[in-house]
């Protein structure tokens, strides 16, 4: 079955096909101004903007980083966190500056995902994954924030991680096996 993902990042669609093995995934840039205040606003938007193009099943998400000694900063502007023209490194960057001599690094990754049914039913659920954030860069895979975030109950970042235990522990595994078992019951 065909699933319509709102998003243009080859790296969500790696992590969503390999989580959502047995549907045919396709990526679609929404175009949709993330105007809405929190995750869950934002991936509701994009969902619904692609919808409205051609039905189906659609589903987008919105995810980022919350810190907590930063207010919950970057938040919903985690992937522009250094400015519209940021970048991983950039933002990265602009991270460890706010949390220079700050102690209490805790933070947790988000994602929120918005499904919209062929018939237009919207359902919305949520992940997380808590953590804390390093002094330095570590890693080389994943992508964004993965380089600076040691999941809880492990000792290396996301970045450090295989792409498979990332998979099975991260904000977005957890929203997705919410997703799975919501399009189990749809579909049953």
């Amino acid at each position: 079955m065909k699933l319509v993902v709102a998003t243009h990042n080859a790296h969500k669609i790696a992590e969503i096909s390999a989580i959502l093995s047995g549907w045919d995934i396709e990526g679609r840039s929404s175009c949709a101004e993330e105007t809405a205040p929190d995750f869950a606003g934002n991936a509701l938007i994009k969902a619904r903007s692609i919808w409205r193009k051609g039905g189906g099943w659609v589903m987008a998400d919105d995810s980022g980083l919350e810190v907590f000694a930063l207010g919950g900063a970057p938040g919903v502007r985690s992937a522009r966190y250094a400015g519209e023209d940021g970048n991983s490194a950039k933002n990265n960057a602009l991270l460890l500056k706010n949390l220079e001599g700050v102690t209490d690094r805790r933070a947790r990754f988000v994602c929120s995902i918005a499904l919209v049914s062929p018939d237009g039913r919207e359902f919305s659920v949520e992940g997380f994954c808590s953590g804390t954030i390093g002094l330095a860069p570590s890693g080389n895979g994943g992508f964004g924030y993965d380089p600076l975030f040691t999941p809880e109950g492990y000792d290396k970042t996301f970045a450090d991680l295989p792409a498979g235990v990332k998979n099975s522990i991260s904000h977005r595994a957890r929203a997705l096996a919410k997703v799975k078992e919501l399009l189990a019951d749809c579909l049953t």
